[in-house]
């Protein structure tokens, strides 16, 4: 059996088509091709239109599609999604369309509170495909990571990272390696199975600074 090349992926970023980030799909692909990225997740607040748009582009990138559902309770991601999710959903509700759009449900930024993370209570209560372990943007990085990656051993799921990457230096800054077959389908079926390795770095403050000056 021919083993599988690890894949580097970035499972979690923003563009301009989410209402808090002026990333231009241009610089998705310039920026995860410096980062040596072998593709990345859109993931765009209540809305897959970046996801759809890039995807139509020939980026020599793998092109994940996905979207971040805001709940009445916390972010949910979903991955290989194409059909548009409604914010203000019930976090079960969202995850039952997350999967009847044939797509897996991941925690986005657990427990960071201040950025819409889900809590303990609600992520137990979830059919949930992954955890987000690995996230750039929460503060404190290295305290939330090691709580994020002691939740998904409580709960028994896969992890995950991404760069939350608003701005488009941020991109690839966390990202999963991820041992699957070059095609969608392949990947997100790896992470269902938890054949992922989530790794990464915080957002530096100049560049938290950047998004702030032009949010």
């Amino acid at each position: 059996m021919r083993a599988l090349r690890p894949l580097k992926i970035d499972l979690h970023v923003h563009t301009r088509f989410s209402r808090d980030s002026k990333t231009t799909l241009e610089d998705v692909i310039l920026y995860a091709k410096m980062r040596k990225l072998d593709g990345v997740a859109i993931t765009d607040h209540d809305t897959v239109e970046g996801a759809e748009a890039l995807s139509r582009e020939d980026t020599g990138l793998i092109i994940i599609p996905g979207i971040e559902v805001s709940t009445r309770r916390g972010h949910i991601l979903g991955l290989n999604v194409t059909t548009p999710i409604p914010k203000g959903l019930d976090p079960a509700e969202a995850v039952d369309r997350i999967h009847e759009a044939g797509g897996i449900s991941v925690a986005a930024h657990p427990l960071a509170v201040y950025k819409g993370g889900l809590s303990m209570r609600s992520l137990s209560a979830l059919k949930l495909d992954a955890v987000e372990v690995v996230n750039s943007s929460v503060l404190p990085f290295s305290l939330l990571t090691f709580l994020n990656r002691r939740l998904s051993r409580k709960l028994g799921l896969p992890q995950t990272g991404g760069s939350d990457s608003h701005v488009p230096e941020a991109i690839g800054l966390a990202y999963t390696i991820i041992y699957a077959e070059s095609d969608v389908d392949d990947i997100i079926e790896s992470i269902r199975k938890g054949a992922t390795v989530p790794e990464g770095e915080p957002i530096p403050f100049r560049l938290r600074l950047k998004k702030l000056r032009e949010g």
